[in-house]
């Protein structure tokens, strides 16, 4: 398995443990708040990126290009930043099974003693002090040993010059 696959599951298990003692857990597939209202545009490992350009590339039609142009769109953008894989109308993500791992750990990680959530998520953290929440210190630090990270139009370009 390789390390991003056992990141993703890793997140995938504490999300699932959350999600199943929190039957009101608001951050599901379709949920889109935190992906309209981002501090950049986002940041992710090569790794991240090959999965995601190739869900990209296997878009229908248009839809590829269009991804593609909004990912260049996003270069420079300052905050808050409507997340470039967001499809605006229907608010899921363009490639979300290959989404990067801060969307998916988003809302169940914290940093110190500070959730990493919505106003929503803060107030369950406030209200339920028996959440256990994923160490985003140690996911960063797993993330950081696949490599450096970089911004998606960063890698698109790089992809188009080599390519």
């Amino acid at each position: 398995m390789s390390g991003l696959v056992e990141i993703q599951e890793d997140v995938r298990l504490r999300v699932e443990e959350i999600c199943g003692a929190h039957g009101n857990w608001p951050c599901r597939k379709g949920c889109d708040e935190c992906c309209r209202r981002l501090a950049a545009a986002p940041r992710v490992t090569e790794a991240e990126w090959t999965a995601i350009a190739g869900a990209i590339e296997a878009m229908p039609g248009d839809a590829a290009e269009e991804a593609r142009q909004r990912i260049r769109g996003a270069a420079g953008l300052e905050r808050p930043v409507v997340c470039p894989l967001l499809d605006g109308e229907s608010g899921s993500c363009l490639v979300y099974a290959a989404r990067p791992v801060a969307c998916r750990a988003y809302g169940f990680y914290a940093e110190r003693h500070e959730v990493l959530g919505c106003g929503r998520i803060e107030a369950i953290s406030r209200e339920q002090g028996d959440v256990v929440w994923g160490n985003h210190a140690g996911l960063e630090e797993r993330l950081g040993r696949l490599g450096p990270a970089a911004e998606l139009w960063v890698w698109l370009e790089a992809g188009e010059r080599r390519g």
